[in-house]
This record gives C-alpha cells, sequence and structure tokens, in this order.
C-alpha cells in the first residue's frame, strides 16, 4: 500500500508541471490575434526563392501585427510571421511580411492575407499547368492555384507579387522570357477571376559582378513590359545586398524589397500616382526587346 501511494504521489507531481506549462502555452497562444471574419485584402506571393525568402529570421521576424494574417501550409489563415514560405526547409525572411505590414498600416480598416506560394530555383516554364517542378516535387502553378482560389473565399485578390528570374536570365532563356511572363499574367488573372489585379513584378538584385551585364538584360526585359501590360509594374532591387552567397537577398534588404512592392501598388491606388497602364490586353511584346 505504501508503495502504491508513493508511486501516485510521484505521478502527480510530474503531471501537474506540464499540467501548469499546457496552460501557460494556452495562455501565449490566445494572445495571438484570431483569423478574421472580416473579408480580406489578399494577396499572392509568387516567384522563387527571393519571393520565398532566405534571409535570417530574428525577432522582428516574430512580431505580430493584428490585422496581418498568412495562409499555412494547411489552408488556414494564421497570423504572420517570418517564414512566410515552406517551399524548401531554408526559407526564411522574405519580402512577404513588411509588404503585408506596410498595406495593413495604409489601410486601417483592412485585414491583409497573404498567399505564400513561391518555389525556390522554379523556372518561369515550370509556373504553367500541368507542370512538377522536379527538385521539390511541387506543382508550381497548380498548387499556387489550388491554394489562392482556397485564400479567396474569405476576400478578394487585391494584387499579385511576382519576384523571380535567377533560373531564366541565361541567354537561351531570356529571349522567351517577355512572352512567358504576359501569358502567365494573362492565365492568373483568367484562372483567379481577377481581370484587373495588379501585378507587380522585382528586379533581380545586383549582388554578383559575374552576372551583373546578364542581370541588367533581365531587369530591362521586366521594365519593357510596362509598356504593353496592363495594371503592371516593376520595383527596383537597387542598392539591395545578399546574406554572403551573392544570389540571396540578406533580411534588411528583402524588407527594404517588400517596402517597396507595398510603395508601389499604393501609388496605383492613390489619386495623382502612376495611373494604371493603358493597353487593353495582355500581348507579349513583339519588338524584340
Amino acid at each position: 500500500m505504501k508503495t502504491c501511494f508513493w508511486r501516485r504521489l510521484l505521478a502527480d507531481a510530474c503531471i501537474l508541471p506540464s499540467l501548469a506549462l499546457g496552460v501557460a502555452c494556452a495562455a501565449e497562444e490566445s494572445d495571438a490575434p484570431a483569423a478574421s471574419s472580416k473579408p480580406y485584402d489578399l494577396y499572392l506571393l509568387i516567384g522563387q526563392s527571393n519571393m520565398a525568402g532566405r534571409g535570417k529570421v530574428d525577432a522582428e521576424s516574430k512580431r505580430i501585427h493584428p490585422r496581418v494574417f498568412t495562409l499555412s501550409k494547411d489552408g488556414r489563415w494564421v497570423p504572420a510571421t517570418d517564414p512566410l514560405h515552406f517551399d524548401k526547409p531554408g526559407a526564411g525572411v522574405g519580402p512577404g511580411l513588411t509588404f503585408g505590414k506596410a498595406m495593413a498600416d495604409a489601410s486601417p480598416e483592412s485585414v491583409i492575407g497573404l498567399i505564400p506560394c513561391a518555389v525556390g530555383g522554379a523556372a518561369i516554364a515550370l509556373w504553367a499547368p500541368g507542370i512538377q517542378d522536379p527538385v521539390t516535387k511541387a506543382f508550381p502553378y497548380d498548387d499556387m492555384l489550388k491554394r489562392a482560389r482556397r485564400a479567396c473565399q474569405d476576400g478578394a485578390l487585391k494584387g499579385i507579387l511576382w519576384h523571380q528570374g535567377e533560373a531564366d536570365r541565361h541567354p537561351a532563356a531570356l529571349h522567351l522570357y517577355a512572352e512567358r511572363l504576359t501569358e502567365l499574367i494573362a492565365r492568373l488573372r483568367k484562372d483567379l477571376n481577377a481581370p484587373e489585379a495588379p501585378f507587380i513584378a522585382g528586379e533581380l538584385g545586383y549582388l554578383d559582378e559575374r552576372n551583373r551585364e546578364a542581370t541588367a538584360q533581365f531587369n530591362a526585359v521586366l521594365r519593357a513590359l510596362e509598356r504593353t501590360v496592363a495594371n503592371y509594374a516593376v520595383v527596383s532591387a537597387e542598392g539591395l545586398k545578399d546574406g554572403g552567397d551573392r544570389l540571396h537577398f540578406d533580411a534588411e534588404s528583402a524588407r527594404a524589397l517588400g517596402a517597396r512592392y507595398a510603395e508601389a501598388l499604393l501609388r496605383r491606388r492613390t489619386p495623382g500616382g502612376e495611373k494604371p497602364n493603358t493597353p487593353k490586353k495582355d500581348s507579349p511584346d513583339r519588338s524584340g526587346k
């Protein structure tokens, strides 16, 4: 009997701290904002690794904005923190979170819903229906479309952010890039039933002197589409820095890029700011530029 008593006492002593920890965790979780019942302003984040983010996660990464949410891997709205993406184990700080916070601060009545769908290393040719990425085994376009349609049940698509091209700045792919991106933009707007959705592309960073000329040529292709694609803009990567690999933006630069994306979108909403482009349809630039 005495043995049973002491065993029971020891078991209780082990259980009680666990229960206390559970209560503390529950209290901590309850401090996070709940998913909004109000319709979200939705923003699609697509491209490759510099959209997904490879910056080092830090304390700033975990600071929650009460009106900025992200669609989790399993399709739930959760408070947005870095990393937003889950394409590869190295996902870290990208431009999306800073962008979302800036949009929320600019629209105090809005709740922001981010839809992270970038896939590191994915060339633009992989952003088409039915095409699988051989590295991650993901289907970038199909997976994105499923997630975006899920998100649109809870709000309206207000913009598409694109950062991609490190896999396409070589000559064999570059001459096809303007046509491929134009087709992708048109397909996205059609498939998501958002014909007027602003599409904001980001320049590649000038992070490696060995490919600086190729980067400049690629960015010129992005810029040329401002003349032919409706409601399209490009944000500069000038002055941004890498994290040591001469390929991926560090956390500070990724956040700066996010702020530039927000500025570009907000200019298109502000009277006297940039006006939507005049072309009536998304047609490739046939000039060869």
